[in-house]
């Protein structure tokens, strides 16, 4: 991963393609159905310059690659059955986000930053729940902020004895901000430590250890240095005893991405993205192959990276990415699929049937969590159906993931008068598959407290709706006829293009997540907020504000009102 310079714009540009063997700050260590994953921070390789990455302190760059990391131990590792996740410094595990770092971006990559950083921590807790990859942290010396939020998200903590090693979120009274990465929430919901405990331990810069830190629930054992790796690789056996993954099996290697870009457009082998700047505005269009899935699992693994639902997984999720990073004044994004129905339900319905493979189970929740890197990313979001479109199955969920919906109502008669009016296919995959960060299908959510709606739907699954169809069971928020669809949709995205993205932000993420809130939406909705309000305080990253002043020896300058 590097920051390239943009040939035309001259901006920088993230770029997140990164493999083992270029990493800088992790090591992937394997035995058996053990893998261990080893934290040793370069000090000198951050991601931009002008910081030292200190104590295993980590930034952008560091969290790209354990997502790396963690993706390739699910799709090339099928035999790994627990990780181990370790420091490997002398009595350092790893001090959290770097305080430099934060303390010299701008707001917007501190956003960004927070938000990736959470996706990759769920990913860690997705890959227990979903892939039968258990994660240890083996808290080999102090974990600090982001660094025991990092211990939070493994399903279970050993924090070594030696005397001197704790666990803290030191954010608050050291740094004037929260820990940004789901810290507050997991020690309540996760490890269901006591509200008062959870509050002293927010508030002691030094931490917990020991025995204590067991009691409170903030790790689950703590143990004597002499036998600390023992004790690790026995709870890493015992994990891995419990997996469902296969014992042997020959994994499929994440290959390089196929894209290329320029000032104007994003491409790669399933989709395109046209970027419009002067209309602030991404077209995506996705491609379904038109090729037939493969007979079965087993054939859908020959195909590796090449099967076309994980390249397009992993396409739409780069895509993703890079927008959000790369390109923050594009504020719409316009989806369109295109291809043939029978392609599109087909591969659907081997997603579904083929579930229990290990594999296919992988791909599925793959586009789970890029559908909702899709919900939680703060852009507007449209889908255009019309003829030709191949919103099926589990691709209408990029619909359902969009704030609005517009479908032709027949065809463009000056364009092709003998074309097949658009369609969309509801499928089982539709319900529960792909369930959003609220735990509700996006079916479940649009249609949220009207039952009668849900099973109006429900009632026609499995049937290609026309535009007449579609519309009168809500699928979509508007379906107009050749005469008025392109104008009406010039308009609309005129006057999104002409709104506050921030209060758009606001908006949209308002409406997105109905219903029950769920940790993962707390950590999004409730902490996020929170801390990218306060990075912006005074009290924070003001000039006398205790990001710029940490480590100076000057105390912050706080205002001590409450707002």
């Amino acid at each position: 991963m590097t920051v390239l310079d943009h040939s035309e714009t001259k901006t920088p540009v993230v770029n997140f393609d990164t493999e083992p063997s270029r990493y800088k700050h992790w090591k992937l260590k394997f035995d058996g159905p053990v893998a261990t994953l080893i934290l040793e921070v370069d000090p000198q390789g951050g991601l931009v310059p002008g910081y030292e990455l200190k104590m295993n302190s980590y930034d952008l760059g560091v969290d790209i690659e354990l997502y790396d990391a963690v993706q390739r131990l699910r799709f090339e590792h099928p035999e790994v059955k627990s990780v181990v996740l370790t420091g490997g410094l002398e009595r350092m595990f790893c001090a959290g986000a770097n305080i430099r770092m934060l303390a010299a971006s701008p707001h917007a990559w501190k956003v960004n930053f927070c938000k990736f950083t959470n996706e990759t921590r769920n990913g860690i807790e997705d890959a227990t729940a979903n892939s039968g990859q258990t994660y240890i942290a083996a808290v080999n010396g102090t974990a600090a902020g982001g660094g025991y939020e990092l211990a939070v998200a493994c399903d279970q903590i050993v924090l070594i004895d030696d005397g001197s090693s704790a666990v803290s979120l030191p954010e608050v009274p050291l740094l004037g901000v929260l820990p940004g990465t789901g810290g507050l929430t997991r020690v309540v919901d996760k490890r269901m430590v006591r509200k008062d405990r959870a509050d002293i331990f927010a508030t002691r810069s030094e931490g917990v250890r020991g025995q204590t830190a067991v009691d409170w629930g903030l790790i689950d054992e703590t143990v004597k240095a002499t036998v600390f790796q023992e004790a690790v690789a026995t709870r890493a056996a015992a994990a891995a005893k419990t997996s469902s993954r296969p014992d042997s099996g020959t994994g499929v290697v994440l290959t390089p991405l196929n894209r290329t870009e320029t000032d104007t457009e994003i491409s790669y082998t399933t989709l395109n993205a046209a970027i419009n700047r002067d209309e602030r505005r991404a077209d995506i269009t996705i491609n379904v192959t038109n090729d037939a899935p493969p007979a079965d699992a087993a054939a859908a693994i020959e195909q590796g990276a090449g099967y076309w639902p994980l390249t397009l997984a992993r396409e739409l999720d780069d895509l993703i990415l890079r927008l959000r990073t790369n390109e923050a004044e594009i504020g719409t994004w316009v989806f369109r699929v295109l291809g043939e129905h029978g392609n599109a339900l087909a591969y659907d319905e081997q997603l579904r049937e083929q579930g229990e493979n290990w594999f296919i189970n992988e791909v599925n929740h793959y586009l789970k969590r890029t559908f909702k890197r899709l919900d939680v990313t703060s852009r507007s979001i449209f889908a255009v159906i019309e003829p030709g479109s191949a919103f099926d199955g589990f691709l209408f969920e990029i619909a359902l993931a969009g704030d609005r919906q517009y479908m032709l109502e027949g065809v463009y008669e000056d364009v092709d008068a003998d074309a097949t009016p658009a369609s969309v296919t509801v499928t089982e995959s539709n319900y529960g598959a792909f369930p959003m960060g609220n735990d509700l299908t996006r079916l479940q959510s649009r249609f949220y407290g009207h039952e009668d709606l849900q099973a109006a739907v429900r009632a026609e699954k499995g049937l290609a709706l026309a535009s007449q169809d579609a519309d009168r069971l809500g699928l979509v928020t508007m379906a107009l006829d050749d005469i008025d669809f392109e104008d009406e949709l010039r308009i609309v995205l005129e006057e999104r293009a002409a709104l506050s993205p921030d209060s758009l932000t606001g908006m949209e993420a308002n409406h997105r997540f109905v219903g029950p809130e769920t940790m993962e939406t707390k950590i999004f909705g409730r902490l996020t907020a929170w801390q990218n309000w306060i990075f912006i305080r005074p009290n924070a990253s003001g000039p006398e504000g205790a990001l710029g002043r940490f480590g100076s020896g000057e105390r912050a300058n706080y205002d001590m009102k409450r707002v």
